[in-house]
């Protein structure tokens, strides 16, 4: 650990003093600063203020998004909302849809509509267009009254009360579940919950680029340790709260080229302003976490790595054992993700009961989930047996062109049930329609 992080900071201390990254030794921006008669130094400065003052680099036109507009415009309507998620429920697009409907838990640290970018790379309609009843858990950005809020509190309020809601309005017994990152791992403590109650409320889960076994966590690791943790647990389980910035800031400077140089030389040296791009402007869109919730995720996970062994966590008072979790899963990792690297995510097919699947998706840990089909990108690897070695798995996986999206749509629909009409409004008699999708929280910006 110690190496990684020398090695982290001479990487982080290389980047900063490459000369392109200073106006008096990058010819290119000189070149601008003389043809436009200092006009792009000013502009540059005028840049560097309005990015101080809103605490962050930005790294694409903000102007151009506006999340109800242009992002997240999935129809749907909230049907439920508590002090922590608001849940959405999408309205059909298909004659008929599965019985079974199919809640997405997505990453608390950033907004739920990385799942809902636009129409043409919308996980969330794609999915509906299958024939799912879809139903999202929006996740509140934590103010400074609910900096209490623990681990418990997110599988209590959050994924398992989103569960009942999701039974409740379908008329099903069971739901079909999708976590995406921490999403995944919060979804996989609920299954492992529900398992030790003895309640069978899910029938499948699909976990994307979800970290399980936390022994190798990937870049994010130089910034956790023991002695950083200690220094500030009295102010995390006191209520402080994690800043959605601090959280932003660590993962850019991850990609110190690409997330922060580039935007340092472009914003400031040559006074642009940064093209749009969803992904980048939901990639600034984070969100502040409850102190207890972060130190427990921290220091039971990433530190001491107990979600792994059975009965080493207790959560909503219920003793953890994640292979009690007999539900058929699927499980995504993507080849170059440097936040949950996919040696890591394999290493779940060892933890969890029931019937897996192992598919590998190229790109990172982003672009590796959010690739349309109809972008006809990238490539997916597939291999039905599951050795104990990730790279034997692989060196025996066949490669398919394109999107895994298809993949999982026909094993996803093995377990949708069987078909009815599609429901003709949103919500039931004790969960009416509260607002129009995307509702309130997820518009709510780090302060």
């Amino acid at each position: 650990d110690t190496k990684k992080r020398l090695a982290f900071v001479a990487d982080q201390y290389i980047n900063a003093i490459a000369p392109s990254n200073y106006l008096a030794t990058n010819p290119d921006a000189l070149r601008l600063a003389l043809d436009s008669g200092g006009a792009s130094i000013v502009q540059g400065a005028s840049n560097l203020i309005a990015d101080a003052q809103r605490g962050r680099i930005a790294m694409t036109d903000e102007t151009a998004f506006e999340v109800g507009r242009n992002l997240a415009t999935t129809p749907g309507s909230v049907v439920f909302k508590n002090e922590l998620i608001e849940l959405i429920q999408y309205a059909p697009t298909t004659p008929t849809v599965f019985r079974r409907p199919l809640l997405i838990v997505p990453p608390c640290i950033n907004k739920y509509y990385i799942l809902d970018l636009g129409p043409e790379n919308s996980f969330v309609r794609y999915a509906v267009a299958q024939g799912h009843t879809v139903f999202m858990i929006s996740w509140r950005n934590i103010p400074a009254e609910l900096g209490n809020l623990t681990w418990d509190d997110y599988l209590e309020r959050g994924a398992l009360a989103a569960i009942d809601v999701a039974r409740e309005i379908a008329s099903s017994k069971t739901i079909n579940t999708v976590g995406f990152c921490v999403g995944g791992t919060l979804l996989a403590c609920a299954l492992a919950v529900l398992a030790a109650r003895h309640t069978s409320h899910v029938a499948s889960a699909t976990l994307l680029t979800t970290m399980l076994d936390f022994a190798d966590p990937g870049d994010i690791g130089v910034y956790i340790s023991r002695d950083s943790l200690a220094a500030r647990e009295r102010a995390l389980l006191a209520g402080a709260r994690i800043q959605g910035s601090e959280l932003a800031s660590a993962f850019a400077s991850l990609r110190p080229n690409e997330l922060v140089w580039n935007y340092v030389v472009g914003n400031y040296l040559k006074g642009q302003t940064p093209p749009a791009f969803d992904l980048l402007y939901w990639n600034s869109d984070s969100a502040n976490l409850p102190g207890p919730m972060y130190f427990s995720y921290v220091r039971d996970m990433y530190l001491n790595n107990r979600l792994r062994e059975s009965g080493a966590l207790t959560m909503s008072g219920q003793a953890i054992d994640l292979r009690r979790i007999s539900v058929p899963t699927y499980v995504l990792a993507t080849h170059d993700d440097h936040i949950v690297p996919w040696r890591s995510a394999y290493k779940t097919i060892g933890l969890l009961g029931g019937d897996l699947t192992f598919v590998l998706g190229a790109s990172g840990h982003i672009a590796g989930v959010v690739n349309p089909p109809q972008k006809h990108r990238r490539n997916f690897w597939t291999n039905e047996l599951l050795t104990d070695d990730a790279d034997d798995w692989l060196s025996r996986a066949a490669m398919h062109p394109g999107s895994w999206w298809p993949h999982w749509s026909a094993w996803q629909s093995k377990h949708g049930g069987p078909r009815r009409p599609a429901p003709a409004s949103a919500g039931s008699d004790r969960h009416r329609a509260l607002a129009p999708a995307p509702g309130s929280y997820v518009s709510e910006r780090v302060a």
